[in-house]
């Protein structure tokens, strides 16, 4: 069999490289929080009651615009003598919630229709009727669960006494809805610095004492509050909380909590080095009881060490501007640009991008006796990178810009693009393994077609070598990304070329540097074992990814992507036998074709798999709540931010984390391993990304025992640079 081109593959997949761009740039967005204009809860869900029919109650919820009901969250509960059958509610609309699961959600409105029973000498209809709902659009902020406490007239003949009449009935039970003793009646929600007032004073040159103070029916967050001082290297503080409230929250669990007012006192420590005054900032996050959680608030103080004054927090910006975040900018565009470019270069070597370029290093072989063929090679693969880089590149800051969170790599957390991969891997493998020819004519006689073919092959490798790469993360690479997830559009769209620059430099080179090409090989029998050889790669791919999908959508998404991968391969197996067979044979390639693509649309509706109940042993999972407390309590924290996908973390674990040695250096050193897992869309760990202008995947974060800031470690580990940092933690 001839050596195969990859021009010829392209002629046959000339769609799948805009469908994986498009992919590629696909992410859930991180909404925007201003909550100036949320209803209050009995607004958002006006309840309504009818008691017109005996033993039957009727409830109607009219629901806002672009609200909605959980199903499952609505609980009732009977009074004193009255007995409550089983709500009869209507099936609602099926949706996957980030906390709850699989749910039931309603819009507009509702009805319940509810039997009852009463106790003889009963006049009333009493009953709780709780409920949850969401606000589904930008601020999408969940309601506490309310409660509405129903004290209704009986219609006539239902109860032993007499009732009004049924006229005045209906008016009375809607005047009596969360009105009575005990219902948990909420208003308007106030504006964050009425329901938030924050203060602090100078006690002395060490001590400083915060005050927050809430209006009744509002309550802070403990281990929401971070504080941390602007320009004072060198200083740390020492909270010292006061017992709370212990407080049971639908999305963080137990917490504790603040009512009316909390004064906190702190301790400063470190060299003041003559200091005077100081800007604190306060970051903070509280609720209204039974209303809305607002977003996280930050506070700035300036403090005069000398005096007594109390400082009023005066809103402080939620993110300093890029140059005086201290981080992605403090280097030059030069400087990002020559760390881009040979973190681009380097990515050649990373074990992600090795099996594209197998597929590469076979076409510029094929070309060895012609200078023109190396060159073109080079320069339609060179533009594939580019133009790929460039896509992605715009992508990502276009939507940074509107506010919606999305980092290198981020486009393996959508299970479609990993399942198209991994058949795109197979078909390849498969290719290179001699099962299919894709666009070769009968008796390999069509050479002005594959001849034309080419450049889009190459172009088409250039686009795959940029999608797979993106799970790795070259050294000098994530300076280069986080200059540009911070710099101006134009200066960010230069690094992210950079890297493409050097990702295709090593072809450039072979095509345009005639003693480099001479080194190469000479064209024989043997390059067609070295390709069937390089599929085995491809295979190995696959299986990764199919691995990928597993951790992320569980044993139903595997199965459906190992269906597709079937159909393709039948799909490939009988488009070569169709060849010299007529059109009813390729009808059946078609149908095949169309069959493979039914398990991928059901794989993109596989719901993520139930969070697991197990943890790796010596190993806490990240949460900011969990993070806070061990802070809090002096403790020394690794954070490990990681990702299936992640091929450098996963190197990173093997070499370093993983080992006996770090794990006695945890035990010395008494710091906790904390580990988040990005494999699949989460909220929290993105913020913490975004927090430390990270592009992604791996990030590391040491965090001393002292409260101080955390230090952020290469992307690349060694074992030494963990143990100083965590020797100099413990201290």
């Amino acid at each position: 069999m001839s050596p195969l081109s990859l021009g010829r593959l392209a002629t046959r997949l000339p769609a799948l490289a805009f469908l994986l761009l498009s992919l590629l740039l696909s992410a859930p967005p991180a909404p925007a929080q201003d909550t100036a204009d949320l209803l209050p809860v009995t607004e958002a869900y006006k309840l309504s009651a009818d008691v017109a029919t005996p033993g039957v109650l009727k409830l109607h919820w009219t629901i806002a615009p672009d609200y909605y009901l959980y199903r499952g969250r609505m609980k009732f509960k009977g009074g004193d003598g009255v007995t409550l059958g089983e709500a009869q509610l209507p099936d609602g609309k099926k949706h996957h919630d980030e906390y709850l699961g699989d749910v039931e959600t309603y819009h507009h409105g509702v009805d319940a229709s509810i039997p009852y029973t009463l106790a003889a000498g009963t006049t009333r209809l009493q009953l709780s009727v709780q409920y949850q709902g969401c606000h589904e659009v930008d601020p999408k902020i969940c309601y506490p669960p309310h409660t509405e406490h129903l004290d209704l007239p009986l219609p006539a003949g239902a109860g032993a006494a007499a009732t009004p009449a049924a006229g005045n009935a209906l008016s009375a039970a809607l005047s009596q809805l969360g009105s009575n003793t005990g219902a948990t009646t909420v208003g308007a929600p106030l504006p964050a610095e009425q329901a938030f007032r924050f203060e602090a004073l100078a006690q002395g040159p060490r001590q400083l004492l915060l005050r927050w103070t809430m209006p009744k029916g509002y309550y802070l967050y403990r281990d929401q509050t971070t504080l941390k001082l602007a320009d004072a290297a060198g200083l740390t503080l020492k909270p010292a909380w006061p017992a709370g409230t212990a407080h049971h929250d639908e999305h963080y669990g137990e917490v504790t909590v603040y009512f009316d007012q909390v004064e906190l006192p702190v301790t400063l420590e470190g060299d003041l080095a003559g200091r005077q005054r100081l800007t604190l900032q306060a970051s903070f996050q509280g609720c209204q009881d039974g209303g809305l959680c607002y977003p996280l608030m930050t506070r700035a103080v300036d403090l005069d060490l000398g005096s007594d004054a109390v400082a009023s927090g005066a809103v402080a910006p939620e993110r300093p501007p890029p140059d005086l975040a201290g981080g992605p900018l403090q280097i030059s565009l030069v400087a990002a640009l020559l760390l881009a470019l040979g973190g681009g270069l380097v990515l050649n070597l990373m074990p992600c991008v090795l099996p594209v370029l197998s597929i590469k290093a076979v076409s510029v072989l094929e070309s060895g006796e012609s200078r023109a063929t190396a060159r073109r090679h080079a320069l339609f693969y060179t533009a594939g990178v580019l133009c790929s880089f460039t896509a992605l590149g715009l992508g990502i800051l276009s939507l940074r810009a509107a506010g919606h969170a999305l980092g290198w790599g981020s486009q393996l957390q959508q299970p479609l693009l990993v399942g198209a991969l991994a058949c795109v891997m197979l078909a390849v493998g498969l290719s290179m393994s001699g099962v299919v020819q894709f666009g070769a004519s009968l008796g390999n006689t069509g050479a002005g077609l594959a001849a034309r073919s080419g450049p889009a092959g190459d172009f088409f490798t250039g686009v795959l070598a940029v999608v797979v790469a993106s799970p790795c993360t070259a050294p000098f690479m994530g300076s280069a990304l986080a200059y540009a997830f911070a710099a101006p559009m134009l200066s960010a769209l230069l690094v992210f070329l950079a890297l493409g620059a050097g990702l295709a430099l090593p072809f450039l080179l072979i095509g345009f540097v005639p003693a480099l090409a001479r080194l190469l090989p000479k064209p024989g029998r043997w390059m067609e074992t070295l390709k069937q050889v390089l599929a085995f790669p491809m295979y190995l791919t696959a299986a990764w990814l199919v691995w990928v999908l597993a951790n992320q959508r569980g044993a139903d998404a595997v199965g459906l992507v190992l269906v597709a991968m079937v159909l393709l391969a039948m799909t490939l197996w009988w488009f070569e036998r169709s060849r010299t067979r007529g059109a009813a044979s390729k009808v059946a390639v078609a149908i095949l074709a169309l069959a493979t693509l039914a398990p991928m649309y059901l794989l993109a509706h596989v719901p993520p798999p139930a969070a697991a109940a197990t943890a790796e042993e010596g190993v806490v999972a990240y949460s900011p709540q969990k993070l806070a407390e061990l802070r809090a309590a002096g403790t020394p924290v690794f954070v490990d931010m990681t990702a299936d996908w992640c091929v450098t973390c996963k190197a990173n674990e093997h070499a370093v984390l993983d080992t006996p040695a770090f794990r006695d250096l945890l035990q010395r050193t008494g710091a906790v391993y904390m580990k988040g897992d990005w494999t699949d869309v989460n909220p929290a760990i993105s913020a913490f990304l975004q927090e430390y202008h990270s592009p992604g995947v791996p990030l590391y974060v040491v965090f001393p025992k002292n409260g101080g800031p955390g230090r952020q470690l290469s992307t690349v580990l060694t074992s030494s640079l963990v143990e100083q940092a965590l020797t100099e933690a413990a201290r």
